[in-house]
């Protein structure tokens, strides 16, 4: 006797059978008991999930010797020869390989006979979408206009790719997968009917692979069914479909936490050795992030939406806590985004193996020592890479290493030093040479202060003006003399009181040099820093002109030019922290953009050109302009 598929035995022949889609079985239910169907139908949606099964439990429904009713009979001679396929008003067509304007024509001539057995004449085209668009327009007028009882039902994967005229004389109903909890009842029910003990997390295992399908769940429960075995178990599950197994998953977790690059690699070579699918082990690393991530923000209140198996809750909670979470939030995007470029690359082995080793260094990559729970979730590694950017011999406060960086006092940053974030330890200059005269300073020290960090407020220079090779520290741009109160400036040498003057307005402070890229990258700094700074995408967007002490702005476009106006004030208040008095900022409106006719007109004008012109009878055609 032929064997037959657990897809085919246990196909659904009554709308209750069927696995979910529970609004379209309403409306085709009530359709066939009121004895009032549509002319046309169209089913789309994924593989396997019952567009062609209840198209024929329809087909039954209407032609059944007890209709009209909800549901056929599967006992009469109609719907029996339905179910074997052949009965003569019930014609399934494949459109895949009927799908040319001589095909529909003649099925157009077999629509105008009246049903020879049963009540309606159906016709169920699968794959419809494979029609070309002649045959499509050829079905036109029989859609809008059919002769009486006459169904047509249309089953696709791919809906959009039918005309628009096609959709609109149709009923469309579209198919949505099938949840995990909704294809493990099927799929319960299936091994119940066979008698067979089985493992939950077996079936659930096939239920996720399936991703929805209820075909691609009976197949893939067959091929494991088909090792033979007492009963269906997890491990022979994994074994049989090529699946990782949780040891893995514990395994690369582990190597993940360590950032052990090797253990990753290693790793890799295992599961291509193994033969394990590398597309659904990508979806279940997906997976096992989202609960990791959950279970981290939401700890055991998260375990009931979840819906794990015992032993896989457990292994998930331990592992939880020692991921923080702007660790397990970014793995989880950059897994997402790689699925379809594994599977679809050419190398797929080294796509998997690069993801891996990016997730491993993901700390590295990104700056999550600045999220504000970095210390309390860093491990070992982690706590080595920060201590790495100390201070040489200063030695952190009592509990520094449980909280963040203090911000330094108010009454110790001047206006300048407020302005500019302080050079890395590693770039400020020791001292000034052994004979060399110490820098003047432009300001009253401020002062003294205890702490880790009033030695690096002191000795750091300003990224404005770049140290010369054997030159001592210069001050701040804005931090002269004229700053300091009266009583505290110091007293003008002979010939030279001018130099102490204040700076008159609209003239840029001593040192001040024009650099609009250095200005853009010190707005930046004024934005982390929380002080007023116009927003980058403006400053790149423009085109700045700076003549001394006036700054002339002209944005790409008139909108950019509202926000520019908009941000006016905070633009002149980092002016003056940049080192100007009284910035004179003129934004100028953007040229308007020219048609290519007179773009054209314009260029055929240049005497440059002329020779071109004339000597080869040569023509401009297209002309664009580009603004910089």
């Amino acid at each position: 006797m032929k064997h037959l598929s657990l897809a085919t035995r246990y196909r659904p022949q009554t709308f209750a059978q069927v696995a979910g889609q529970d609004m379209v079985k309403a409306v085709l239910s009530r359709a066939a008991a009121e004895d009032r169907p549509a002319a046309a139908y169209l089913l789309s949606g994924t593989r396997g999930v019952g567009k062609t099964t209840i198209a024929r439990i329809f087909a039954k429904a209407l032609n059944c010797e007890h209709a009209p009713g909800p549901e056929p009979c599967n006992e009469c001679a109609q719907c029996r020869k339905i179910t074997q396929g052949g009965h003569v008003d019930v014609t399934e067509i494949d459109g895949a390989s009927n799908n040319s304007v001589e095909d529909a024509r003649s099925l157009r001539e077999t629509i105008g006979y009246a049903p020879m057995e049963g009540r309606y004449k159906i016709f169920i085209i699968d794959e419809a979408h494979m029609l070309t668009r002649n045959a499509f327009n050829a079905l036109l007028k029989t859609l809008e206009e059919p002769p009486e009882r006459v169904v047509f039902i249309f089953a696709t994967t791919e809906a959009h790719k039918f005309p628009v005229t096609i959709v609109s004389r149709c009923q469309h109903f579209v198919f949505r997968h099938l949840s995990e909890e909704a294809l493990l009842a099927h799929l319960t029910a299936v091994l119940q009917k066979e008698g067979i003990p089985f493992e939950e997390s077996a079936l659930r295992l096939i239920a996720r692979r399936a991703a929805g399908s209820v075909r691609d769940g009976m197949s893939l429960l067959d091929q494991a069914l088909a090792l033979g075995g007492e009963s269906l178990t997890a491990a022979m599950t994994r074994e049989v479909l090529g699946l990782a197994g949780r040891e893995v998953f514990s395994r690369l977790f582990d190597a993940l936490l360590e950032r052990d690059c090797g253990a990753v690699a290693g790793l890799c070579r295992e599961i291509l050795r193994q033969g394990i699918d590398i597309g659904f082990f990508t979806r279940e690393l997906a997976g096992n992030l989202r609960n990791l991530f959950l279970l981290r923000q939401g700890g055991k209140a998260m375990l009931q939406s979840l819906q794990l198996p015992a032993d896989e809750a457990a292994l998930w909670q331990e592992l939880a806590p020692r991921f923080s979470a702007g660790h397990l939030h970014a793995a989880w995007q950059m897994t997402l985004d790689a699925q379809r470029g594994i599977v679809q690359s050419p190398e797929p082995a080294a796509a998997l193996e690069l993801l891996l080793l990016n997730l491993a260094l993901l700390p590295q990559l990104l700056p999550l020592d600045c999220l504000p729970d970095r210390q309390a979730d860093r491990g070992p590694a982690r706590a080595e890479a920060s201590g790495s950017s100390a201070v040489p011999g200063a030695s952190p406060p009592p509990g520094s290493e449980n909280a963040p960086a203090a911000a330094p006092p108010p009454q110790s940053r001047g206006p300048a030093a407020s302005a500019v974030p302080p050079m890395p330890p590693e770039e400020a200059p020791a001292g000034p040479k052994p004979g060399a005269e110490a820098a003047p300073r432009s300001r009253p020290e401020p002062p003294s202060e205890s702490g880790p960090d009033s030695g690096l407020k002191q000795a750091a220079p300003s990224p404005l003006r770049p140290e010369k090779a054997g030159e001592e520290t210069q001050a701040m741009p804005r931090a002269t003399a004229a700053d300091a109160p009266p009583e505290q400036r110091p007293a003008p040498a002979a010939g030279h009181a001018e130099e102490h003057f204040p700076t008159p307005p609209g003239v840029a402070a001593p040192g001040f040099q024009p650099d609009w890229q250095a200005f853009c990258e010190f707005c930046a700094a004024e934005q982390a820093a929380g002080r007023p700074a116009p927003a980058q995408h403006l400053l790149r967007a423009a085109r700045a002109d700076w003549q001394g002490e006036r700054l002339r702005l002209t944005p790409r476009a008139e909108t950019l030019l509202h926000q520019l106006e908009k941000q006016r004030g905070a633009l002149e208040a980092a002016l003056r922290a940049y080192g100007l008095r009284e910035p004179q900022l003129e934004l100028l409106a953007p040229r308007p953009t020219r048609s290519e006719p007179e773009l054209i007109a314009e260029f055929s004008k240049k005497p440059e050109l002329q020779p071109c012109l004339e000597v080869l009878k040569a023509s401009i055609e297209h002309c664009t302009e580009i603004k910089s």
